[in-house]
């Protein structure tokens, strides 16, 4: 639903995780957070892929294009630790 609602292309969510140079844990959420740039909305991004580990298989949970300045906010306010 959340690929229809942004217009997400199916396969990218697998393609930020795989290729993730970045990652994060959120401690918010609990989650591990993935970061990759992809060209999105006619402009190179960084998108964020939010997952879990259950056992040996990853469930890819959220996926959502980051604004300006947006992963370093987390950074600095303490939200996101790198990986």
């Amino acid at each position: 639903m959340r690929l229809a609602l942004r217009r997400i292309d199916h396969d990218l969510p697998r393609q930020i995780f795989e290729a993730a140079v970045e990652r994060y844990a959120d401690a918010e959420t609990g989650h591990t957070i993935a970061v990759g740039k992809a060209r999105l909305y006619e402009k190179e991004r960084d998108v964020m892929v939010a997952y879990t580990l259950e056992g040996e298989d990853v469930k890819l949970l959220t996926i959502h294009p980051l604004q300006e300045g947006q992963k370093e906010n987390r950074i600095k306010a303490g939200r996101c630790r790198k990986l």
